[in-house]
């Protein structure tokens, strides 16, 4: 590492979370923000299945569009002109496509850029070796399906430093691993290596606090209403030193607000084990990640260790699996829960008893949900008396034409049931395609990872093997007891100790519970165990609850397993993400001595 590097400060704007995300991100950051990189996440699991599905109706696709006709098309000149990099997992399932489309609107516009393709991600070809390896489901330990739509393994970060090293200006990645995006480039600007596992540890830190846009900056945090100005939220920007210390902050005069405690929410979250966060690069530890507020709408973050990385990628995996349609109408007056819940059951009943009458076998999921009554909270919902609820009816069946008969069924109800029964519009509801995802593991050694331009041949990036096991790191002592006064006890819902965020991967979701006082986190250990957890949340979650303790940033972490009805495409819920859970925790009560220093 040379002096320059040493002394350089790297800014980096964090301008997508998600292939959806709003289209003032990257114009905000290239506008009113200095920055050397503007990086973009489109590639949730779900959004994987859905590139996926997108591939197999017409090949050219299976990439983000948002990121070449919204995003670019706004900001490519001054990107050029300001000489700032850009680097993107919108690529999906076909990142050769998106460079393709990203090459016509640059020649539209009369400009050049150097576009790199990170390929390799890919590894449906493997698929038969790997099935009859008898390779498995890490979630459910199912084997393999026959008929997979895309298999992709989430690579690391080397790829996109080799490409930014070799000149590109735009690096256009598949699957790789969110955080990737972001480590890339600190990897080419500081020059760190494979053996700087602190560094590496500290940077893949940074790109998962600004891989989620908004998150970083006021968005989805408990005390929303502390933070002002959505509509012109900021997007986020860290400002990263070679020897991994970075400060998250926004563009000046933006809304939202960069507050510790929001940004401690995302650290939590869609992490399990904090001192073993598995990434291609490194194995990470933030169990004594220190987060400070260094100003208004900033934070200094430190502490992130990190040990050597497996020898293995993980593969995300997507097959098809059948049909799904869902079909709601809306209840207004009286009694409005009840009647939708019978006007759900009526609309099962009458498909069923059709199709039998067709002779076509049932179902093979229903479901059936109110909105507007508190259906998530399960026994701890307090609307019984609601006035307005909308019934949801979700159907899964093996035959398309099946569902076509159940969707022909749920306009009826507006004139054949309950009185006040209504519909936003919309028409018919059509069956989609149901695709469900498998995550498997594969060795590294197996899954080349290169790097494509037009004008030079495609070179293999050399990514070491990985020595770690990937094991679980050695328990954090717990906080230190928790003693009453010996005076009186009052009860307080959790939300009045903590700040809580909640997020998933696959069937499993996370809860992350950050102490609003540092002094108040062994109660909440005291109080808040698993068995509380797994009990308040007895109603969605179905296997155990771990619990994980972050001293650096006074917190605690749940991962509840078994605890999204299969997540993403395959759930039938309507929170099949698991956002909704961490509010629905912040309701438990809480026994609290009656005279807490700084409770309000």
């Amino acid at each position: 590492m040379n002096a320059t590097s040493r002394d350089r400060t790297v800014r980096i704007g964090g301008a997508s979370g998600f292939w959806g995300d709003s289209r003032l991100g990257a114009q905000q950051l290239v506008r009113r923000a200095t920055i050397d990189y503007l990086v973009f996440d489109y590639l949730a699991e779900t959004t994987m299945a859905i590139l996926a599905g997108a591939r197999a109706k017409r090949p050219e696709m299976g990439w983000a569009t948002d990121f070449v006709e919204v995003a670019m098309h706004s900001v490519l000149p001054e990107v050029m002109r300001r000489g700032i990099k850009v680097v993107a997992n919108a690529g999906g399932v076909n990142p050769q496509g998106c460079a393709q489309a990203l090459r016509r609107l640059a020649d539209g516009l009369g400009l050049a850029p150097r576009i790199a393709v990170v390929l390799g991600d890919d590894v449906s070809a493997q698929l038969p070796a790997l099935r009859a390896a008898g390779v498995r489901d890490l979630a459910g330990g199912a084997p393999i399906p026959e008929r997979m739509l895309s298999a992709n393994a989430y690579l690391g970060a080397l790829p996109v430093a080799r490409a930014l090293a070799a000149g590109a200006d735009i690096v256009i990645t598949g699957r790789c691993v969110d955080s990737a995006v972001t480590l890339g480039p600190l990897i080419h600007e500081f020059g760190w290596g494979p053996d700087d596992l602190d560094l590496l540890a500290a940077g893949s830190l940074a790109g998962h606090l600004i891989e989620c846009g908004c998150q970083a900056t006021g968005g989805l945090h408990t005390d929303w209403e502390d933070v002002p100005d959505w509509a012109d939220i900021g997007y986020p920007v860290v400002e990263c030193h070679a020897d991994g210390r970075f400060a998250l902050t926004k563009p000046e005069g933006t809304g939202g607000r960069v507050l510790r405690a929001a940004v401690a929410e995302q650290l939590l979250y869609e992490i399990g084990d904090p001192g073993a966060y598995e990434l291609p690069d490194v194995c990470c530890d933030f169990r004594d990640v220190t987060i400070e507020q260094a100003g208004a709408d900033r934070v200094e973050v430190r502490g992130a260790r990190g040990r050597a990385p497996s020898s293995r990628y993980k593969v995300s995996a997507t097959a098809m699996a059948g049909w799904r349609c869902a079909g709601s109408m809306v209840i207004v007056g009286i009694d409005a829960a009840a009647k939708a819940r019978r006007t759900g059951q009526a609309i099962v009943e009458r498909t069923r008893r059709i199709l039998r009458e067709e002779g076509l076998p049932d179902f093979s999921a229903i479901a059936v949900e109110l909105l507007g009554a508190e259906t998530l909270y399960g026994p701890h919902a307090r609307a019984d008396a609601a006035r307005e609820v909308m019934v949801r009816v979700v159907a899964d069946h093996a035959l398309k034409p099946a569902l076509e008969l159940f969707a022909r069924e749920i306009a009826p109800a507006g004139t054949s049931w309950a009185p006040g029964t209504t519909s936003p519009g919309g028409g018919r509801p059509a069956p989609s395609p149901l695709i469900r995802q498998f995550a498997f593991l594969v060795d590294k050694s197996g899954v080349p990872a290169r790097v494509e331009f037009d004008d030079c041949p495609a070179f293999e990036v050399p990514v070491p093997a990985g020595t770690g096991d990937a094991s679980p790191a050695l328990p954090t002592p717990a906080p230190a007891p928790w003693r009453d006064d010996g005076g009186p006890l009052i009860e307080v819902p959790l939300v009045r100790l903590a700040w809580a965020r909640s997020g998933d991967k696959g069937d499993t979701a996370n809860i992350g519970v950050v102490a609003r006082q540092p002094e108040w986190l062994p109660l909440i250990w005291d109080r808040v165990t698993p068995e509380a957890v797994a009990a308040h949340l007895a109603h969605l979650v179905r296997g155990p609850v771990e619990r994980f303790h972050l001293p650096g940033i006074g917190a605690v972490n749940f991962v509840l397993h078994q605890a999204l009805d299969g997540g993403g495409p395959a759930s039938r819920r309507m929170d099949p993400l698991g956002k909704g859970l961490a509010q629905i925790l912040l309701d438990l009560p809480v026994r609290v001595p009656a005279g807490l220093s700084g409770l309000s």
